[in-house]
């Protein structure tokens, strides 16, 4: 589980920092304070922190232009590469541009950096001299309210799917909030879902939980060019504290366990995940979900 947060505060500024230190800056035997650029006051900093509120990635974004913001200082803890916090640390600071009135996001980036960027959706252009002369390429990439959707295809696909064949799903105001590659989150209505104690019913927590963890699988069958039927074998919630205010189910591949060849063979497949919900920042449940992926019936001639 994690949280995306600004850091405002002197302790969380120091720790950001820091972090862009160690991660950019130390390995090349810079000083600590050379992680830092004239740009910092006027731009927007955003960075990931897990359950136990250690640093997973961060991320700058700053206005170049009325219309023109430029991403720099993406850093994603080591041991944590390869599991979606870059991607989503790009997609979080676009999201805070487009609601700042930006239409396309730059980067100059080293090339090594630059099939990364073409994943989150950056295309290279002609960088000016002074970029080339620095090895450095400049990538660019235009804005739109979907920006927080990796595969939005495949996105509009789950929704459409959710609404035309579970129904209870659009009665529960649900939507995909965002989808980074290996983290899905999803939100619910809380005015659609609110008891006579003003908060959500457990009912409603407990079938947004399900319907999470089925749209990761669903997301993951595409990503793996799989195909198969979805039923929920067994479900269990344990709750903590009632719902007020956001309601928000996140499920992380981290939490999701299952064993693709068994699909591949033929045979039904077992998919085990967790789905941790949310009452805006604060943790209130977890789901806990053994899914079942029939294979698809071979039809004959």
């Amino acid at each position: 589980m994690y949280k995306i947060i600004k850091p405002t505060t002197e302790q969380e500024l120091a720790a950001y920092f820091h972090f862009r230190w160690q991660i950019l800056k130390a390995p090349f035997n810079f000083p600590e304070g050379s992680e830092k650029d004239e740009y910092e006051l006027v731009a927007e900093h955003r960075m990931i922190v897990n359950v136990n509120n250690d640093i997973m990635a961060i991320g700058r974004v700053h206005f170049n232009t009325a219309e023109e913001v430029q991403i720099r200082h993406i850093a994603v803890a080591f041991e944590a590469h390869g599991k979606g916090y870059g991607s989503l640390i790009v997609a979080t600071l676009e999201k805070v541009a487009i609601e700042q009135g930006a239409i396309r996001a730059v980067t100059n980036s080293l090339e090594s950096s630059r099939g990364f960027f073409e994943i989150c959706g950056y295309t290279k252009f002609s960088a000016p001299e002074a970029l080339r002369k620095l090895n450095r390429i400049h990538m660019l990439k235009k804005l739109s309210a979907q920006q927080f959707l990796i595969h939005p295809k495949w996105c509009q696909e789950l929704q459409s799917t959710w609404e035309n064949t579970i129904p209870i799903s659009d009665q529960m105001g649900i939507k995909i909030h965002q989808y980074s590659g290996t983290t899905l989150e999803v939100r619910a209505s809380l005015n659609k879902n609110i008891n006579l104690h003003g908060t959500m019913f457990a009912g409603s927590i407990f079938s947004l939980g399900t319907l999470a963890g089925w749209g990761m699988i669903f997301l993951e069958l595409k990503r793996k060019k799989l195909e198969g039927e979805i039923v929920l074998g067994d479900g269990n919630i344990h709750y903590h504290k009632p719902i007020t205010m956001q309601p928000r189910a996140q499920v992380h591949i981290e939490h999701y366990e299952c064993d693709y060849l068994t699909l591949n063979s033929g045979n039904k497949m077992r998919v085990d995940l967790t789905v941790n919900i949310l009452d805006g920042d604060t943790p209130v449940a977890e789901f806990k979900g053994a899914y079942w992926v029939l294979p698809q019936k071979k039809t004959t001639d």
